[in-house]
């Protein structure tokens, strides 16, 4: 795996702090994908939590397969291929940073379970200023996953605007959760 912007050469790189904010809303001993995996720290870190985690990405060299026995599934996957490889309502959390292929969006709710979360935090118009990526294809407009996701979700947390650490950029973020009832803001 090539290091870049969105998969840095450092597989230790801690998991991002949007996640670990709202792990508390992923029940114990979840089911969870990781979309675009790299190199796990989002793996890593519910596999941590006790959690059963499926790594999908279309390069799982950087991942490490000696983690926490049979907790751990890992899928090789092209996942801009035209198909969705998970069922409907398989998983009770899904994580998405750094990647951004909107075809998967109305996947993304479906292979949600019923009270399950998701956290997706990608980059922004305003990030072709500051760095990798330019592409506008690559780039969330303000409140594009409000949009996306706040019909059919119970959006708990959205965020845009321009972060300076680890290095500047332009990042929206949203929890939600498939679920109409209110949720924890906090961990309890």
């Amino acid at each position: 795996m090539t290091a870049s912007f969105d998969s840095p050469a450092d597989p230790n790189i801690p998991p991002s702090p949007w996640v670990e904010k709202h792990a508390h809303l992923v029940k114990r001993l979840a089911t969870v994908l990781d979309v675009a995996a790299g190199h796990g720290r989002h793996t890593r870190f519910f596999l941590d939590l006790g959690c059963r985690v499926t790594a999908v990405d279309i390069d799982v060299s950087g991942l490490n397969t000696d983690h926490r026995g049979g907790n751990l599934e890992i899928v090789q996957r092209d996942l801009e291929d035209g198909s969705w490889p998970f069922s409907a309502e398989s998983f009770d959390a899904i994580v998405v940073t750094n990647y951004l292929h909107r075809p998967h969006f109305p996947h993304l709710v479906s292979t949600l379970k019923q009270g399950g979360v998701l956290l997706i935090e990608t980059f922004g118009q305003g990030n072709e200023m500051l760095g990798r990526p330019r592409n506008p294809d690559f780039l969330l407009a303000p409140g594009e996953l409000l949009e996306a996701f706040g019909d059919e979700l119970q959006v708990v947390a959205y965020e845009h605007g321009i972060e300076h650490h680890p290095r500047p950029a332009v990042r929206q973020r949203l929890c939600a959760v498939r679920i109409t009832k209110p949720v924890p803001l906090y961990a309890v």
